[in-house]
């Protein structure tokens, strides 16, 4: 179902968001090109703007700033995984040769956090949920739909995720060289080594995908508003899909998806 009623199991991806130098330009353009509705929000939260679509929250966008004598976040989507116990989790991160970006951190009653690396350098969230559980749609148009790990060694992030909050990788049929993450034996994301024509040097990142109903339409919409093309949209297994960055330079992934039998 499109709209989330139940908690999300851990490991599976529950949230995104992301740092922008321009906030308000962010939650203008998002809004422009999903319908999102959004506002910078109250100083308590640092401003945090939770954007909601059809009255339920999909992604939140945050300022970039530095703090605590750290340089501000890079201008990319954030994708954060499900925890039962974040501080737990954190120490499995490092014993599991992972880095705690950020330490873990209480935001306000709505849940707890902190930010990791995995061992190949991909970035991400981690979530124990309080009163906010995540995203209230997904698989829907204008909301996130899929989250994938680019990553330099598939192997290295399969057994650090698997160890670390049980999501296990497995090869996905009629997919060569692509792995799904799997929680409780159901594809929750998904894994492939760095994708060819990707800029040398490029870090191993997790990269989220938004659903639309029409990958050209909305490619269009996107270069129109200030937006850059990493790759035209271009028909794949999945559906038919595009690599895109906003007018700020972060980078995400538009699809139209194919039906999925018996949906």
């Amino acid at each position: 179902m499109p709209e989330v009623t139940a908690p999300y199991a851990p490991g599976t991806p529950c949230w995104v968001d992301l740092a922008a130098p321009d906030q308000q330009a962010a939650i203008d353009f998002y809004s422009g090109l999903f319908g999102w509705t959004g506002q910078i929000g109250p100083p308590e939260t640092g401003g945090y703007a939770v954007c909601e679509l059809k009255g339920k929250p999909v992604a939140g966008i945050m300022a970039a700033v530095a703090m605590g004598g750290q340089p501000a976040p890079p201008t990319v989507w954030n994708t954060y995984l499900t925890s039962d116990d974040a501080d737990a989790t954190a120490q499995a991160v490092e014993s599991a040769n992972g880095q705690v970006l950020m330490p873990v951190m209480d935001v306000m009653t709505i849940g707890r956090m902190f930010i990791a690396a995995d061992p190949t350098g991909a970035a991400f969230g981690v979530w124990q949920p309080r009163d906010f559980p995540g995203a209230g749609l997904v698989n829907e148009p204008g909301a996130v739909i899929w989250n994938e790990l680019n990553t330099t060694d598939p192997d290295a992030a399969a057994a650090f995720y698997d160890s670390v909050l049980a999501l296990r990788a497995a090869p996905m049929e009629g997919a060569e060289g692509y792995f799904s993450l799997n929680v409780g034996g159901r594809p929750v994301g998904g894994m492939q080594p760095m994708p060819e024509g990707v800029p040398a040097g490029t870090p191993s990142h997790w990269m989220t995908y938004f659903s639309v109903t029409d990958t050209d339409a909305t490619v269009a919409r996107l270069k129109e508003a200030g937006g850059s093309v990493f790759k035209e949209p271009f028909d794949m297994i999945a559906g038919r899909m595009a690599v895109v960055a906003d007018p700020q330079g972060a980078p995400f992934a538009v699809i139209k998806p194919k039906p999925m039998n018996g949906s």
